[in-house]
C-alpha cells in the first residue's frame, strides 16, 4: 500500500501535539488541560487508522474484483483491523 502525504501529514500534526502535550507536562499545567489534550491525540490517531484502513480496503477490493475473486475477506479483514485497533 502505498501511503499519502494527506496520511503522513496526520501523523506529523499527531507527533507535534504530542510534543506539546510535553510541553504542558513540564509546564506544571492541570490535568484537565493535559487530559483535554490526548483525548484529541486519540482521537486523531482514530481517524488516521479508519483512513488508513479504508484506504487499504478499497485498493484491495478493487484488486480483488479486477482479478474476478471475492471482496468477503478483504472487507473482513478490514474489519478485524478495526477491532483490533480499539
Amino acid at each position: 500500500m502505498e501511503y499519502n502525504d494527506q496520511m503522513k501529514n496526520r501523523l506529523k500534526r499527531i507527533e507535534g501535539q504530542v510534543r506539546g502535550v510535553i510541553g504542558m507536562m513540564e509546564q506544571g499545567k492541570s490535568c484537565k488541560e493535559v487530559v483535554n489534550q490526548l483525548t484529541a491525540i486519540r482521537t486523531a490517531v482514530d481517524r488516521v487508522i479508519m483512513y488508513v484502513v479504508g484506504e487499504n480496503m478499497e485498493q484491495c477490493i478493487r484488486e480483488e474484483l479486477a482479478g474476478k475473486g471475492s471482496a468477503e475477506h478483504v472487507i473482513q479483514e478490514a474489519i478485524e483491523l478495526l477491532m483490533k485497533s480499539r
